[in-house]
């Protein structure tokens, strides 16, 4: 990701855990403050467990799946659970309320809160706070 990508936003999961996967097959549909893309599985390999749900928003390089590989180059990324062969990293806790990075950033120019923020409508996808929820809560706001 960029180096201007703070935080991501799951939109769906492609895979289930005990799924067999192969690099580069398609494993989640992720959204950030600018666009929607697809995450590819970086090796082949069973998943082992899955670390998150749709509606669900983590920083960016948190990684959300275990896979067990035989893949040697992705050491890097070896779980700290120990289990040979599995790949993974720590994961964030999730929030109380499911905001899009978007939607995130214009309440923050905005000079508002959004862990604080209860009166808003929330219309986007999974029914997370999206950036046209912000423009209409603004525009009420200014009313």
């Amino acid at each position: 990701m960029g180096a201007t990508v703070n935080e991501l936003t799951v939109v769906s999961l492609k895979i289930q855990s005990g799924a067999t996967v192969s690099k580069g097959q398609k494993v989640a549909e992720l959204e950030s403050d600018k666009s929607i893309f697809e995450f590819e599985s970086p090796c082949d390999g069973t998943v082992r467990a899955i670390l998150i749900e749709a509606g669900d928003v983590r920083p960016s390089g948190t990684a959300f799946l275990q896979i067990e590989t035989a893949d040697t180059s992705l050491q890097h990324l070896k779980s700290k659970s120990g289990a040979a062969g599995t790949v993974s990293a720590p994961v964030a806790s999730k929030p109380a309320a499911v905001w899009t990075p978007r939607a995130t950033k214009m309440a923050q120019e905005a000079g508002l809160d959004p862990a604080t923020l209860t009166d808003i409508d929330a219309t986007g996808p999974g029914g997370r706070v999206s950036g046209d929820d912000v423009t209409a809560y603004l525009e009420k706001r200014r009313k």
